[in-house]
């Protein structure tokens, strides 16, 4: 493959953008390779700007569950833009997205629209800090919850890829009210709680970890955060901005069986536009302005594109009998051919997978349950693994600690294509 222009474009970019991109992880900076800038993508494929087509795994990091430039989605942008694209106003749109939200996932009586994943986990900590009237929050060390002060301790993702977990220009005095603890331990969670239970806000938890790999809830992690927040009055947040209706149409507080106070989502239900939204309990969500005392505010939130790509994406997902199913028998082959191939070329690691999600660890842990067992991965062997796939048509996250994602548009064909190139590039590891 040829990436000429890939390679110039981003020349170009870092002239006039901080590091070229917009994102840190899309630098490529751990694969060590210059990044491939898409033209396009349709269904389960994207091509550059060079010609190059792949079968894309990353889905724009989630939300794409059904594919690129899906015809219903499609339509829908394009529906709402003809009658204008913002308005700063409520619309019928928001109620409909709204009703949908609280219909699918279990725990939510009422949410409240953002513009990201990002601004969904900054206002659920500060609507939960104003409904305990404590400050300190507990995060897991290996979680993201996006670049939010609060979250840039420990953080996943990025943060880990680019060898930056603690970033400057967060202050001590904000720090000092993150408490971190263990991934899939209760005693570090219960230890911080000994200590400040009366100053503790809220524990917010990916239900399941997606930004230091697939890191799967040991069994009963999740139930005892719950009985350790009831314990002490401590408001539990589940981010869910990946796992929410991608595991299911609840998400992971379906699978799991435990209820959170407040859920933050985002991704799909943006339908690959823009958005997020936190939603919970009617007693805690009545704390915001306008009709209580916690104050958050956005013009563009709700907007009529978001919504209506995202009403399009949930209504898609609702309407689509044999969607969980068939994700999980697609990304079950997926699993069960890479590790054939592991087993047949000797490579050591191993697969961390829920559903559509997916992370083949180059490591000589016997499993990755936390945050410490996920930073002793081969990053380097993972850089060279991912250059051989790209090379052979198979667009990866260009970081040993992010997410494979299956969508519905990927065929059995496409499973098999990455099987086989999975095969050739262990092979010559």
């Amino acid at each position: 493959m040829q990436f000429t222009n890939s390679i110039e474009a981003f020349k170009k970019a870092q002239e006039i953008i901080p590091g070229g991109v917009n994102s840190p992880v899309r630098a490529f900076k751990s694969v060590k390779l210059n990044p491939v800038f898409i033209a396009k993508g349709k269904g389960a494929y994207i091509t550059d700007i060079d010609g190059n087509k792949y079968i894309d795994f990353v889905s724009s990091w989630g939300p794409l569950i059904f594919g690129h430039a899906h015809d219903n989605i499609l339509n829908a942008i394009n529906e709402a833009a003809q009658r204008g694209t913002s308005y700063g106003a409520p619309t019928e749109l928001e109620t409909e997205m709204a009703q949908l939200i609280v219909d699918m996932v279990p725990s939510v009586e009422k949410v409240r629209m953002v513009n990201s994943g990002t601004e969904a986990t900054m206002s659920a900590i500060r609507l939960a800090r104003g409904y305990t009237k404590r400050d300190c929050i507990v995060k897991f060390a290996g979680n993201f919850h996006g670049h939010g002060d609060s979250f840039l301790i420990k953080a996943g993702s990025g943060a880990i890829t680019l060898g930056l977990p603690d970033s400057p220009g967060v202050t001590a005095s904000n720090a000092k009210d993150t408490l971190i603890a263990d991934y899939n331990n209760l005693d570090s969670v219960r230890a911080l709680f000994e200590q400040k239970g009366n100053e503790i806000a809220a524990i917010i938890v990916e239900a399941v970890a997606g930004n230091m790999g697939v890191v799967l809830p040991t069994k009963g992690f999740l139930q005892g955060l719950r009985e350790i927040c009831n314990q002490y009055g401590a408001v539990l947040i589940f981010d869910e901005v990946i796992t929410g209706f991608r595991l299911a149409k609840g998400g992971a507080q379906e699978i799991y069986n435990v209820m959170p106070d407040i859920t933050t989502l985002g991704k799909i239900i943006g339908g690959g536009l823009p958005v997020g939204a936190y939603g919970g309990k009617k007693e805690i969500m009545d704390m915001l302005a306008p009709i209580g005392p916690v104050y958050q505010a956005g013009t563009l939130s709700g907007n009529p594109l978001a919504m209506s790509a995202g009403i399009a994406m949930l209504k898609l997902i609702r309407d689509t009998p044999d969607f969980y199913s068939e994700l999980e028998r697609k990304a079950a082959k997926l699993e069960a051919g890479i590790l054939k191939n592991m087993e047949i070329t000797g490579v050591k690691g191993l697969i961390n997978r829920v559903g559509s999600m997916m992370t083949f660890f180059f490591s000589d842990e016997k499993q990755i349950t936390n945050f410490d067992e996920a930073m002793k991965s081969d990053a380097d062997k993972y850089a060279r693994f991912f250059k051989m796939s790209l090379e052979s048509g198979i667009y990866l996250a260009p970081s040993q600690y992010e997410c494979l994602f299956i969508s519905y548009a990927h065929s059995d064909k496409d499973i098999d294509t990455i099987i086989a190139a999975n095969l050739e590039a262990l092979k010559k590891l």
